[in-house]
Formats: structure tokens, sequence, C-alpha cells
């Protein structure tokens, strides 16, 4: 089965709560929920990769030392195994806008499970929970 390497990261603002951004149509899982992120290319970094996923989709800018590695994720799907660690980044440069058409929301750690996600982003609710 082929493994599909991802980052994701909890963007954390000053009030604690975390950036959710919602799939948009004619993506795979269109309408759910996930921690901003994608796949790491080739020759890339999970960290690197998540700089330039936050540029293109965010239009923000952070450095590797504001990346905290948290947990991650291990989810077999269909047609792949996804690998995915989690980041958590408190410090960036400019302001989180929706650069590919998804919708972006703030929510607070005790609010996460109301949002539809996928599989695999489902079980760091309760990690985040504990360490914010």
């Amino acid at each position: 089965m082929k493994i599909v390497l991802v980052s994701a990261v909890a963007l954390v603002d000053v009030e604690g709560r975390i950036l959710l951004a919602q799939r948009p149509e004619g993506k795979s899982m269109a309408g759910l929920w996930e921690f901003p992120g994608g796949k790491v290319e080739e020759g890339e970094t999970p960290e690197h990769a998540l700089i330039r996923e936050l540029q293109e989709e965010l239009g923000i800018d952070t450095w590797e030392s504001c990346l905290a590695p948290l947990t991650f994720a291990s989810h077999n799907y269909d047609s792949f195994h996804l690998m995915m660690p989690l980041y958590v980044c408190r410090k960036w440069k400019g302001t989180p806008v929706s650069k590919e058409g998804q919708a972006l929301k703030w929510v607070r750690a005790n609010r996460l499970r109301d949002f539809p996600m996928p599989p695999a982003d489902i079980p760091l609710i309760p990690i985040l929970r504990d360490w914010l």
C-alpha cells in the first residue's frame, strides 16, 4: 500500500483558538474540516512543506523554529496509508485568509468535535485539547 506523507499544523491564536479549514468542493472529502497543511513533496522536509503550504493556502509566513511537533496520525484509507505529523504554531506573519476557496474558522479546542473531520484527524482532537 502506498504511504502518503502530509504535514498539518494547529495554528493557535492569542485567544487559544485553533484554525480549521474546510475542504472545498471538488476535492476528496469536500466539506470536511481539517488542520491546514498538505502533501510533503519530493526533497521537502515536513516543516518546509508546512511553511510552503501556509504561504500558498493562507498567505502567511512562519519559520521552522516556530513549528513544534506535537503528535502524528497514521491512518489507512482505501487506496493509501496516511502518515501525518501535526505541529503546533503560535507565531506567524500576516493574517490567515482563504487563498484556495476554503472556508476558515477559529475554533476553541473543546469545540473541535463539533466540526466533521476526515477520519485521520479525529484522534488528534483529544491530544490537542489536553495540550491546550
